[in-house]
């Protein structure tokens, strides 16, 4: 293809976005920023995507079958599955004016991801357990109603996902694909150019299940998701539910009399150990909650923790938790909010402690009297010896794996895929069952396995580039070739042009009428994995170059075909 023929260009002194794959992939003509969160694909950025999504589809096409769903669906499908009210990102469709409102006030759900579709489909043509086990999968845009869309193709409000939806007889069968699944991941993101920095985190399985789903990360220092590796175990774990073991404390003071303190406006750890001059790891943060029983709990970690409300409802065993009003608070404790502590607590307060706040001497608590600390608190003496300690905290950088007592690698990575174990929520929901061999209705258990095409393109461009511009790998390359040619070698190109494109190589042509330096960087900016250059200089050869690389070599034409090819 010839450069003249794209009707794009690059600006390389265009605008510099907070993410680097909006900034290179917008300077280098291959999106267009519609507006936040949204992007149109260019000519470079539409071969891009197809290219990815090629890959994608050729593994998805050996464990399901493609079709394509709507983007609009009506609400009464979210409401069968009791959604439309709690999804926090649905987006919704409706008439943008009055003479369109005229014709039809209906309103439509935007779709962020599609269970409330593909389940009602599957019940419509596989009822007997002889059609199963099956799966559909598809790739579209999809839509979500992101608070913080600025990271480029990372998080956008629209964009294009690869979702797969599996349906089973048994849980059994089901895992046993989930297993396939994970095979089919690895070998996309190997091809993409990613596997050797993609990893499989376990991560939160939602309200859909009590197991662990499962993302795929791939390390980037821009990513969004913080995770922790403890490797002699080979296993990863998203920071939301990274099991923790707190550095452990050397505590050799004796212990001393306990004493309330008074400390009026003090906001948060770090201050009020400040303020009463002790280290931070023996301040405690006590925090009460309400249960989905209408139970009040208190939750204790030590200072420096945040407590993480996934792992604690687990702790707990409550399908929800949330915060205690400051009407409760004062009722249970005797003071305003922020003073609630360990201490007295009614008996029907169940206490639990994180694993945190052991192997401490003459810590300190809230005092459950407003504007008062107690502190040099110790167990044994000042409250019982807890029976048991858990793990809630959120974990982070120097805690430990429990299992193992390794210390975590930390990291940051960007999710580029994740599966998940559905079981029977929304089959339950749209009442699909099968008739087993005995004639007998039997649930359908599900799962769901998501790429995000778009964003698989940014963290490409996230990983692979360098101060000139982006360095696509090979396999995702808009094209193979980056050919530059110099003035009064334009007969000698069109013939180096004719003989790539005769041996079947994918190739740009800058034909433009611009200077060297202009061509030169621009192609440095798009990345394409060889540059060849054809001048006067070069006679009947042609100048090679890798993206990657600063050193040139003079090739005849056949042997730099012979490379590429290779």
């Amino acid at each position: 293809m010839k450069y003249s023929q794209l009707h794009t260009k690059t600006n390389k002194s265009g605008k510099d976005f907070e993410s680097i794959n909006a900034t290179l992939l917008t300077k280098a003509g291959f999106i267009d920023q519609t507006m936040a969160g949204a992007y149109s694909f260019l000519p470079l950025g539409l071969r891009v995507l197809n290219k990815i999504e090629a890959i994608v589809r050729d593994e998805m096409d050996k464990i399901g079958v493609e079709l394509v769903m709507s983007s609009l669906a009506p609400k009464s499908l979210w409401e069968i599955t009791g959604r439309l009210e709690t999804v926090d990102v649905l987006m919704k469709t409706v008439g943008a004016n009055q003479a369109s409102q005229l014709k039809s006030n209906n309103e439509y759900v935007l779709n962020s991801t599609q269970e409330e579709l593909i389940t009602p489909i599957a019940q419509r043509f596989n009822t007997s357990y002889k059609d199963f086990p099956f799966a559909f999968y598809q790739i579209q845009a999809k839509f979500r109603n992101e608070a913080r869309a600025k990271s480029g193709l990372l998080r956008g409000r629209e964009f294009r996902m690869k979702d797969l939806y599996s349906f089973h007889t048994s849980e059994t069968d089901l895992k046993a694909y989930y297993e396939q699944a994970k095979v089919a991941y690895t070998r996309v993101f190997e091809r993409l150019g990613l596997g050797a920095d993609t990893v499989m985190a376990l991560a939160s399985g939602g309200d859909f299940t009590k197991d662990y789903s499962h993302e795929f990360q791939t390390r980037c220092e821009t990513g969004e998701d913080i995770l922790f590796a403890a490797h002699s175990a080979n296993i990863v774990f998203n920071k939301e539910v990274a099991p923790s073991q707190a550095p452990r404390l050397t505590d050799t003071q004796e212990p001393r009399e306990m004493e309330e303190v008074e400390g009026t406006g003090i906001i948060g750890v770090e201050a009020l150990a400040e303020y009463l001059k002790i280290p931070v790891e023996k301040t405690t943060k006590t925090i009460l909650f309400e249960t989905a029983e209408g139970n009040v709990i208190a939750a204790a970690v030590r200072g420096g923790y945040d407590i993480n409300e996934e792992k604690l409802k687990k702790v707990v065993g409550t399908t929800s938790l949330q915060l205690a009003s400051a009407e409760t608070v004062k009722r249970v404790t005797g003071a305003e909010v922020g003073y609630a502590g360990v201490l007295n607590l009614p008996s029907e307060v169940k206490v639990f402690f994180d694993e945190s706040t052991q192997n401490r001497i003459n810590f300190e608590c809230g005092a459950n009297r407003t504007n008062y600390h107690s502190i040099n608190v110790n167990f044994g003496r000042d409250l019982p010896m807890p029976e048991q300690f858990y793990d809630f905290k959120t974990a982070k950088e120097g805690d430990a794996y429990p299992e193992t007592g390794e210390v975590y690698e930390v990291f940051r990575a960007a999710e580029v895929g994740n599966i998940f174990p559905l079981n029977t929520k929304f089959t339950k929901a749209f009442g699909y069952t099968f008739t087993d061999e005995q004639g007998q209705e039997q649930p359908v258990y599900m799962g769901c396995y998501g790429i995000g095409t778009t964003r698989v393109m940014g963290v490409l461009v996230e990983k692979y580039h360098d101060e000139r511009g982006i360095i696509w790998p090979s396999q995702v390359a808009p094209f193979a070739v980056h050919l530059v040619s110099l003035k009064g070698a334009e007969a000698a190109a069109q013939q180096t042009y004719d003989q790539l494109q005769a041996a079947g190589i994918e190739v740009l042509w800058d034909d433009r009428d611009v200077s060297p330096g202009v061509k030169f960087t621009d192609a440095d900016l798009i990345g394409i994995p060889v540059r060849l250059v054809v001048s006067m200089k070069t006679g009947d050869k042609v100048e090679w170059k890798n993206r990657a690389e600063t050193a040139t070599e003079l090739l005849e034409v056949s042997a730099a075909i012979a490379r590429i090819q290779t």
